[in-house]
């Protein structure tokens, strides 16, 4: 059996966020393994085995996994795109959808593309619309009401394409540092706009409601705002949604208009994701770097993610229903630059960058194998 190794701050960040009662971390561990080894045939040796890869710190899953695999409440799947349609039934929705997953610690992804700018006439009211940004300003307002399974405050991604009317207002919203401070925001990027930005060429703005040109401007003026707020604040960020629709698995299904909280997962509709990381450092040797035992774990982590898929449990049946269509699951690293140390190889070097691709690779055909 593997003895825990933990530092005495992983100790500390456990019990003040993780342990439930009297656990300790070994209890923590175990309960979360008994449960995710549920869908095997023989689910002792492979409880062994995820309790193994924890205890070691080789592997961690997502945060909701270890607030609730075990306990019989909550979601394991740390991230979620909700979509926003134009009309004030899907906004509503996507609130309420919004509510449930961040109250048993999920984070958000919308995409407000597909909202008409604000102003723009609403025949059923003869009233005007209220606009992308202040939707987003409701769902953060919302957001900072609920805090994540108890235990962290709400987390969610916010996109706008770069052709929607008021993508300078979004851009700029956070300048002050004063509002939707729990969302990260990004610009969803085409390839027509950076060539748009490379020759010098106007950018039309297009209403997503009518698809009328409401103005032009000049590609660069967006690109250079771009640039200076996110100097000043860290957001926006770049969403290349053509390059991630060009990779995406499912275009049948759908598009992959925005991403998880922290970006590192586009996502369609409704689809929720469990993401777990892969310690690099720990598979460093005096030998150099062990790409067997990575392999090894890499088998292990990919099964415990594609079984906490199917023990997961969720607020609404369109995320149930997207999840199964899809059986999406995120296996990521950590430790990458501690290993580089430990090999004592810089980390701008060719020999990162072809290790990088070593480690990479076998990590994703492992994970595909498996």
């Amino acid at each position: 059996m593997t003895t825990l190794q933990l530092s005495q701050n992983a100790e500390i960040v456990l019990k003040t966020r993780y342990l439930l009662g009297d656990e300790t971390p070994e209890d923590l561990f175990w309960r979360v393994a008994r449960a995710v080894a549920q869908p095997e045939i023989d689910p002792d040796p492979w409880a062994q085995a995820f309790f193994d890869m924890m205890a070691s710190c080789q592997f961690m899953p997502n945060s909701p996994t270890l607030f609730n695999a075990g306990t019989g409440q909550g979601t394991l799947s740390a991230c979620f795109v909700i979509p926003v349609e134009d009309t004030m039934e899907s906004i509503m929705k996507a609130a309420t959808t919004s509510a449930m997953i961040q109250k048993f610690g999920g984070g958000i992804g919308y995409a407000f593309s597909k909202l008409r700018s604000r102003g723009s006439q609403i025949t059923t009211t003869h009233g005007k619309a209220c606009g992308s940004v202040a939707v987003l300003k409701m769902l953060s307002a919302l957001s900072d009401m609920i805090t994540q399974g108890g235990k962290r405050h709400g987390a969610n991604m916010g996109i706008l394409h770069v052709s929607h009317p008021e993508i300078l207002d979004f851009i700029h919203m956070k300048d002050e540092n004063k509002i939707a401070q729990n969302f990260n925001v990004s610009v969803a990027i085409t390839d027509e706009f950076m060539r748009a930005v490379d020759t010098g060429a106007d950018w039309d703005l297009i209403d997503p409601h009518s698809k009328e040109i409401v103005a032009t401007t000049p590609a660069r003026k967006i690109w250079d705002d771009i640039i200076d707020s996110a100097w000043q604040t860290g957001d926006p960020g770049l969403y290349f949604i053509d390059e991630a629709n060009r990779d995406n698995p499912t275009p049948h299904i759908g598009d992959l208009d925005s991403t998880n909280p922290c970006g590192e997962v586009p996502l369609l509709a409704f689809e929720a994701c469990n993401l777990g990381s892969i310690n690099l450092a720990k598979f460093v040797n005096e030998s150099g770097f062990d790409m067997d035992g990575l392999s090894q774990v890499t088998r292990t982590a990919t099964r415990f993610l594609d079984n906490v898929v199917t023990i997961n449990s969720f607020p609404i049946q369109e995320v149930k229903s997207a999840v199964d269509k899809t059986r999406k699951i995120g296996l990521g690293i950590m430790g990458w630059h501690d290993a580089l140390v430990k090999l004592n190889v810089p980390f701008d070097s060719p020999e990162a960058m072809e290790l990088a691709d070593t480690v990479m690779g076998a990590i994703n055909r492992v994970a595909r194998d498996t």
